[in-house]
């Protein structure tokens, strides 16, 4: 559905409703700033908000599914396409609420929700600059733009302040606080003087806020074009210590004898912003702020050496496992960023030109699909100010990536596992399932990688015939067919 015919279609509930409906927040700041690519639209009914969505529901007959939130009086309208797989592409997504005003007691992590005027509505918003309404008419939208708090002036001055007092406003939802510093990033603003102390004097009630909606919200500043201008707004003001201390942990610089190491907060977030310019994938820009999360907890000073951060890719492995529970992201999201961070340091092993084709192979193998991703991790790694530095370390990524399909193309590694399979194993060997099985299995797969056997089945299966009996001999009884 274009816009022309979606707000068609909602005024026609308009008049049969006899209710005022508005598009508000941050619809309205992008029609004002240039923007037209839009996603999500909001509206808000001078009445029930859900009560009109199902109107809405029930007289538009195209593709899409509505998602009521009763306890907010809000409901949710999802346009979407069938693609040929069979799976949907979503479209636009609107949100209906009715006008409403809520705020979060000390300690609850549910608001309060109060049915109130527009401009009461518009009040208990976020920033001035998203505390304007539009009408919508028949025509499409009023020219008028409803902005009882200056929000047009601020859009200018590329300022973002609070309606209210920023301390209220923040008190009310203290998602708001990293809100602000995600905006900044996005919209390239600045926040107001007294509304950035305002965020510092309230960092702690971001306490009260769920591990869900935290999550989301740092997913949105991840998406922005320069993360790091975000980033360092949620660090200094101290938000950032409440959800992830061990990134805070990453600022400084020690010295010893005079010798002192970068500072990996700093050479972190140039990394997000590197990768930010190379890939749109929000989980990819997290692994980039996740990449050396191991460094503190591995630093060590050693004579004739200096500084050191051995295995800090294991170590960061684990930690990436601890916050992924902490912001309850999926099990499958975890692990994804766990491996890259574990893997991260392996690239740059393999680009001395004695490096056998052995440990390529593994890399291939282990890495799998997110081979590319590993690799684009990499070279956004690479943070030096010295062109020449930057420009040979690039190349030497080039070289690498060509040596890698040459692997592959030699040693057919893109779907690896060995040509003789455990059925056969088993077969062969008179086993069950069980630990023999999968050490025979194993072994013949580290003979293809380390380059002893090609990976095809004759030779591989010869091999089997030399090394089977030596894992047979201490077989369990249990395992026996």
């Amino acid at each position: 559905m274009n816009q022309k015919t979606l707000f068609k279609t909602i005024h026609n509930v308009v008049e049969k409703e006899r209710v005022d409906v508005y598009v508000v927040g941050g619809y309205v700041r992008d029609l004002l700033l240039g923007i037209t690519k839009k996603k999500d639209i909001d509206f808000v009914v001078v009445g029930s908000g859900l009560e009109f969505a199902k109107k809405f529901d029930e007289i538009y007959d195209g593709e899409g599914s509505l998602v009521e939130f009763p306890d907010f009086d809000t409901a949710r309208y999802v346009f979407t396409k069938e693609l040929e797989d069979g799976s949907k592409e979503k479209l636009l997504e609107i949100e209906f609420a009715g006008a409403r005003s809520e705020s979060y007691d000390s300690a609850s992590r549910k608001p309060k929700v109060i049915a109130t005027s527009l401009e009461e509505d518009l009040r208990r918003r976020d920033f001035t600059v998203n505390a304007m309404a539009r009408k919508v008419i028949a025509s499409g939208l009023s020219s008028k733009i409803t902005d009882p708090f200056h929000g047009q002036e601020d859009l200018k001055k590329k300022i973002l302040r609070t309606p209210l007092n920023p301390d209220e406003t923040f008190s009310e939802d203290p998602l708001r606080m990293m809100r602000a510093c995600r905006f900044a990033s996005q919209l390239g603003f600045e926040i107001e003087k007294e509304t950035l102390s305002a965020v510092e004097r309230n960092k702690d009630r971001l306490e009260i806020i769920s591990a869900e909606r935290i999550q989301e919200e740092l997913f949105k500043l991840l998406a922005t074009p320069q993360p790091s201008i975000g980033l360092w707004l949620l660090y200094h003001t101290g938000l950032m210590q409440k959800f992830l201390p061990e990134v805070c942990d990453l600022a400084g610089v020690e010295e010893v004898y005079g010798k002192g190491h970068k500072d990996n907060l700093n050479h972190t977030f140039r990394v997000v912003d590197n990768l930010a310019e190379r890939s749109d994938k929000v989980l990819l820009r997290f692994a980039a702020l996740m990449h050396d999360i191991g460094k503190p907890g591995t630093k060590s000073f050693i004579k004739g050496r200096g500084w050191a951060f051995d295995m800090h890719e294991h170590l960061g492995r684990k930690i990436v496992r601890q916050i992924g529970k902490r912001l309850r992201m999926s099990k499958d999201a975890t692990e994804y960023i766990a491996h890259l961070v574990r893997w991260h340091q392996q690239p740059i092993a393999l680009m001395d030109e004695g490096v056998t084709d052995s440990p390529v192979r593994r890399l291939v193998v282990n890495l799998e699909d997110n081979l590319d991703d590993l690799l684009m991790l990499c070279r956004s790694d690479i943070t030096t100010g010295n062109p020449k530095k930057l420009n040979k370390r690039l190349r030497n990524y080039d070289l690498l990536e060509k040596r890698i399909e040459e692997v592959l193309e030699k040693d057919k590694l893109r779907a690896f596992q060995s040509p003789v399979r455990g059925e056969e194993i088993m077969q062969e060997c008179g086993l069950k399932p069980g630990p023999t099985v999968g050490k025979i299995k194993t072994a013949l797969e580290d003979a293809i990688l380390d380059g002893i056997i090609p990976n095809e089945y004759e030779a591989t299966h010869e091999y089997f015939e030399k090394i089977k009996d030596e894992y047979l001999e201490s077989v369990e009884d249990w395992e026996k067919a």
